[in-house]
């Protein structure tokens, strides 16, 4: 069973991305930031970290930092809101080496179907833009 940790400070899309994931019998941890994420991922391995790009304290571009440096192996998502940062902070996310970025507002369908590709070794990241 894949182990996957959703980092996200909106708690109601934190607990929707988690229960979307572990219907689809994934382990799921949480963390409400990024500082929590942080101490997490020290002690605990995950296959793959879906994270809010734009968090107070520790921002998700410094948990990519961190889970490459760390965690290598792991697989690596991260989610943005909309807006006229999302081109940066998406660029700036892959250069990090995130493995995909996915845009706010993503349905179930469209998560697990990126989770599951991810996982799964496919094929190369896709990015959602809004339009």
């Amino acid at each position: 069973m894949s182990k996957i940790l959703v980092v996200e400070d909106d708690s109601a899309l934190r607990r929707l991305v988690t229960t979307v994931l572990a219907r689809r019998n994934f382990s799921v941890a949480e963390a409400a930031d990024g500082g929590e994420a942080l101490a997490i991922l020290s002690t605990t391995a995950f296959d793959l970290v879906i994270t809010d790009i734009l968090m107070p304290e520790i921002e998700g571009l410094e948990l990519v930092r961190f889970v490459r440096a760390r965690h290598p192996g792991a697989k690596v998502m991260a989610v943005s809101g909309g807006g006229s940062h999302l081109v940066s902070y998406t660029q700036l996310a892959k250069q990090l080496g995130a493995d995909e970025v996915l845009a706010k507002p993503f349905t179930p369908a469209e998560l697990v179907a990126v989770v599951e590709r991810l996982l799964s070794g496919g094929a190369a990241p896709q990015e959602k833009r809004d339009v």
